[in-house]
């Protein structure tokens, strides 16, 4: 409290003593002692309202002890039930959770984890994969600058990410891991890894890549095999001993009908290998007879040329070119989509044969766009002609109807830069992103789409795009969603197809080990997103014969339905909408694949790799019990005293407000007792 304060309480104190002694000492003349009693009751009441007032802050200072925390993180995948585990699991869960003196000692956090991290529910062992690099770099967001040794109950096998063991080293906390499963190492043959295309095209061949491991010590003589059905359409002989114990086959195989075609990888087993699930693998492979072919179009060189081929391409059925703005005229009866990079005067006479045989296009425009060229050439869009640049950041519009758009958390990208000022549109038109500038949300359009005479246009005023790229690989630690975002605009432009009121998003095939979301859009007779639908799909496995309805559920400017728990099976669909006679039927295929059953034994290795190195111990499920001594006896996790400090002001204290008003009642009926009143 200040000095002034102080003093300004003294001279309250002062002001009401007189006052109260001016009211009932100087003005009235009565019995001493109820004299002095009004006196102090009027002081107490003038007083307290001064006090108000001047209204003085207290520091108010709470000393408390903070538990170190102790996180418990089990391992929910399916490897667990595979390894015969889960009893052992849910077994060391109980005892740790229930222990008194790791209650009293630390605060117990408890989380789950499959292919994300989850604050623990219930055990399922249902997770399809395993992602511990991304339950470390999780954790390390969660108890950043905490002192929280973390217990990992887990085979140590992950199916999916990057390696752990250096996440786990930049998590800077003490990992102690319960090795649960057999570490036993018994002689394993293993269909490692096959790499293949998703797609083929018609009276070619594709190529297929299988990597084989062995791990033993005798000499082994085995067969690699393809078949299709009962048909077996490609076979390698293969031998292996102690020190040549990996080989790569490389082959091809025949694509001579359209649509989806299953196969099955097998490399034959011992008679005494313990493990034969992981000497096998599905794959299947889309025929097509038809390929989208994309121009760049481009009269300087920028790394965005490299990063939208990249993309496109991502997708085997699109094949891009560069060519010259003269080049590219030429060439149009076979491209489907004409990209044209910040267009100037020399690409005049292709934008006049772009209207010319009503194509579609995709502009971007950055700082080196020439405006005053684009203004005069487009009969749909304008742009203020303003030599300034810009960077402006990215916002999804959440409404946008054309196409499914999943968020890649665009505002976490970079801003892309281009010319200063807004475009202006003259026909309708649909903002895909709209324009940021800094923290300002702005209407004006930084990607947009329009329909005009069966031709469709997109245009992006900004270049820098490979950032963007870039950025959504840090965020997701994969290209996928960016090239897929990507993508869904190429196809959408490449097409002329009239819009349906039931548009439906999902694939030919899935590995039995994804996750199958499918995804619809549902409008109105006006072409405009109807959020009020229930959509219903009929899933039948056409191998059962059984049926299952399951409906959708909105999300954002979609409907999506979750169809992992489905077994391996040839399926058919219909999507159809409660509230009208509209539906939509296709089929797709779930490949037979369990990646959480390719392990025989725990990575021991790795988990004990990862407790070194972070000053954490190793244990098995034979002597989990001593980690309970081992933390209560280390002195790195002791308790911590901290205060934290609250300036209260007066006014917040009700006790004072009680005061007065009781000091004020009291001389009213003590006046009123005496006749005073």
């Amino acid at each position: 409290m200040s000095t002034q304060t102080i003093l300004y309480i003294i001279l309250a104190g002062v002001i009401a003593l007189l006052l109260a002694l001016f009211q009932y000492k100087y003005k009235t003349k009565g019995a001493p002692k109820k004299s002095a009693l009004f006196t102090l009751l009027r002081f107490i009441s003038i007083f307290g309202v001064l006090l108000l007032l001047i209204n003085p802050k207290f520091n108010q200072v709470t000393v408390y002890n903070q538990k170190p925390n102790l996180v418990l993180a089990v391992d929910n995948s399916n490897s667990i039930v595979h390894l015969n585990q889960e009893n052992n699991v849910s077994k060391i869960l109980e005892d740790l959770k229930n222990n008194q003196l790791l209650n009293n000692k630390f605060t117990l956090d408890v989380f789950s984890f499959g292919n994300t991290l989850h604050t623990l529910d219930s055990l399922s062992f249902k997770e399809k994969q395993t992602n511990l690099d991304k339950v470390f770099r999780e954790l390390t967001q969660i108890y950043k600058n905490t002192v929280s040794p973390t217990i990992v109950i887990s085979d140590g096998n992950q199916t999916y990410g990057n390696d752990y063991e250096y996440s786990a080293k930049k998590y800077n906390q003490p990992i102690y891991p319960i090795v649960v499963g057999d570490t036993t190492q018994y002689s394993d043959l293993k269909l490692k890894q096959l790499n293949v295309n998703k797609y083929a095209f018609l009276k070619n061949k594709f190529p297929v890549e299988a990597i084989l491991v062995y791990n033993g010590e005798e000499n082994i003589n085995t067969k690699f095999v393809v078949t299709s059905g009962k048909n077996t359409i490609f076979s390698n002989n293969v031998s292996f001993n102690k020190t040549d114990n990996s080989k790569i086959l490389n082959f091809t195989l025949p694509a001579n009908n359209v649509g989806v075609k299953s196969y099955k990888a097998t490399l034959i087993p011992t008679e005494s290998e313990k493990n034969k699930t992981n000497n096998s693998k599905n794959f299947a492979v889309e025929v097509v007879d038809e390929k989208t072919k994309v121009a760049i179009v481009s009269s300087n060189l920028h790394p965005d040329l490299g990063m939208l081929k990249k993309s496109i391409e991502a997708n085997e059925q699109r094949k891009v070119v560069y060519l010259k703005p003269q080049e590219t005229i030429s060439q149009l009866n076979d491209l489907q989509l004409v990209i044209i990079y910040n267009p100037n005067n020399s690409f005049k006479s292709l934008f006049e044969a772009l209207k010319l045989n009503n194509k579609n296009k995709f502009v971007i425009a950055g700082p080196k766009t020439d405006f005053n060229f684009l203004n005069t050439v487009s009969d749909y869009y304008q742009h203020d002609i303003i030599s300034q640049t810009e960077d402006y950041q990215p916002k999804l519009n959440a409404n946008y109807n054309s196409f499914i758009v999943d968020d890649l958390d665009f505002e976490s990208f970079p801003p892309l830069i281009s010319n200063f000022g807004e475009p202006s549109f003259s026909v309708p038109f649909e903002s895909i992103l709209y324009k940021k500038i800094k923290s300002i949300n702005t209407e004006e359009p930084l990607l947009a789409t329009f329909e005009i005479n069966k031709r469709r246009e997109a245009i992006l005023f900004g270049e820098n795009l490979w950032k963007w790229r870039s950025q959504s690989f840090i965020n997701n630690k994969s290209f996928n969603q960016f090239d897929n975002f990507i993508g869904k605009l190429v196809q959408y432009l490449a097409s002329n197809k009239r819009k349906n009121r039931l548009d439906i998003d999902y694939e030919s095939f899935y590995q039995g080990s994804s996750n199958i979301i499918i995804s619809a859009q549902f409008f109105n007779k006006n072409y405009e997103f109807d959020a009020n639908e229930n959509l219903n799909i009929i899933v039948t496995d056409k191998i059962n014969k059984t049926s299952k309805t399951i409906p959708f559920i909105l999300k954002n400017n979609n409907y999506q339905v979750d169809l992992s728990d489905l077994a391996a099976s040839d399926y058919t669909f219909t999507v159809k909408a409660t509230s009208e006679n509209i539906s939509k039927s296709g089929n797709f295929k779930i490949l037979e694949y369990n990646i959480e059953q390719q392990f025989l034994n725990a990575n021991i290795s790795k988990l004990k790799t990862i407790a070194n190195q972070s000053n954490g111990t190793s244990y098995y499920f034979n002597d989990y019990k001593s980690i309970i001594n081992d933390l209560l006896n280390d002195e790195r996790y002791k308790p911590i005293q901290k205060s934290s400090k609250n300036i209260v002001p007066l006014i917040d204290w009700k006790y004072l407000l009680v005061l007065i008003a009781l000091s004020l009642a009291i001389e009213w009926f003590m006046r009123k007792y005496n006749g005073l009143i």
